[in-house]
């Protein structure tokens, strides 16, 4: 099903514009039935942009942009209307923010010399007001979610989604791949802080960051989950690969770290991993459970962590409900989120290491 894009016309009056200066965007789908007044808002991913450079470059694309963005983009996974696709949310009211600051949705600055408008939490502002005036208002349920850079934006709104709805409003959050780790890289660097240093001190994001982290921590520092998810008061679900594919790729591997590109073919395909490969990746494992420790002891969160070379689940179709999709304990990831947004049951699904696990859907690149 494909769902056309809808411009946010009171943006520019409040700043709420795109790296370009364009007015942001999202894609809605109404809901009906019994889902007529429960609301879904996915936060797009992309990475982020750390210089002026990279983003100049940035807002020549859909990702900094909405000149360049589709018109009409499917909806598919969590996104679709199709019971037999999305048990649960299919007839919700499904929204699809566009991601188009290079911030996960928090920066607040500009740099007039480059043209360059880093708005990204008045964007997120400015379509929360916006949905709210369609009808979010009215909302029984509301599920925050987001993959990637908009799975990280979705753990640092969630406490301040929750805010704009009233007391008696159920409502969760749901990060896919955004456990982004502060991890040292094959050489020894941290490549993830510097790229996660650039995009804070570029776009101010520091003002838009929990104060509960700014007090005991540095603004770079609060930008990675692993130092804010045990202090969010809202329910949060975590559903991650413990290989995730983006941070082998761009956080411990990177041709920057790996310049003879030892990595090359394990990066591209587990398989080709040699086994001191595979002990540095069980370690990065080790690191991601041990990031989850404190957060998963609240009841109220919920937690998926898959043993897969994998990243973002939730808009797949192919992994997040089909006959062969990832299961953990005969649960797949549709049901286990379901089972934790509606109180059917407690989920804290951590897989057994790498190889154990048949059922994942790792992505091999060329």
């Amino acid at each position: 099903m494909m769902v056309g894009l809808t411009l946010i016309h009171g943006a520019a009056a409040k700043g709420a514009v795109c790296l370009d200066g364009t007015l942001p965007g999202y894609h809605l789908h109404r809901g009906y039935g019994s889902g007529a007044n429960s609301w879904l808002i996915q936060l797009e991913g992309g990475g982020w942009c750390n210089s002026i450079r990279t983003c100049v470059y940035r807002k020549k694309t859909r990702r900094g942009s909405s000149i360049y963005m589709e018109k009409q983009i499917p909806f598919t996974g969590i996104l679709s209307n199709n019971p037999e696709e999305n048990p649960d949310f299919f007839n919700w009211n499904r929204v699809k923010l566009r991601y188009c600051d290079g911030a996960s949705f928090t920066g607040d600055s500009q740099n007039q010399a480059a043209q360059l408008n880093f708005r990204g939490q008045r964007i997120w502002s400015a379509a929360i007001e916006d949905l709210m005036s369609k009808g979010m208002r009215y909302a029984n349920q509301a599920l925050l979610s987001g993959c990637s850079a908009g799975g990280l934006a979705a753990i640092l709104h969630c406490d301040e989604f929750r805010g704009f709805f009233p007391r008696n409003t159920k409502v969760k959050c749901l990060s896919d791949a955004g456990l982004f780790l502060d991890s040292i890289d094959v050489s020894g660097g941290r490549t993830l802080r510097n790229l996660f240093s650039g995009v804070v001190n570029l776009q101010g994001v520091q003002r838009n960051l929990p104060s509960f982290c700014l007090n005991r921590l540095d603004p770079t520092s609060c930008f990675f989950p692993q130092n804010v998810i045990s202090n969010i008061k809202t329910p949060l679900f975590l559903l991650n690969a413990a290989y995730d594919s983006w941070q082998v790729q761009a956080s411990l591997a990177p041709p920057s770290a790996d310049p003879h590109g030892y990595w090359n073919e394990c990066k591209k395909n587990h398989a080709q991993c040699s086994p001191s490969q595979i002990q540095f990746l069980q370690g990065f494992r080790n690191q991601m459970l041990n990031a989850i420790k404190g957060f998963s002891m609240s009841k109220q969160n919920g937690l998926f962590i898959n043993s897969c070379f994998a990243h973002c689940q939730t808009e797949r179709q192919d992994t997040w409900f089909a006959d062969n999709s990832p299961i953990i304990k005969n649960k797949g990831i549709a049901l286990a989120v379901g089972d934790w947004y509606f109180d059917r049951s407690g989920i804290k699904a951590i897989d057994c290491p790498y190889p154990c696990d048949k059922t994942c859907h790792n992505l091999v690149f060329r």
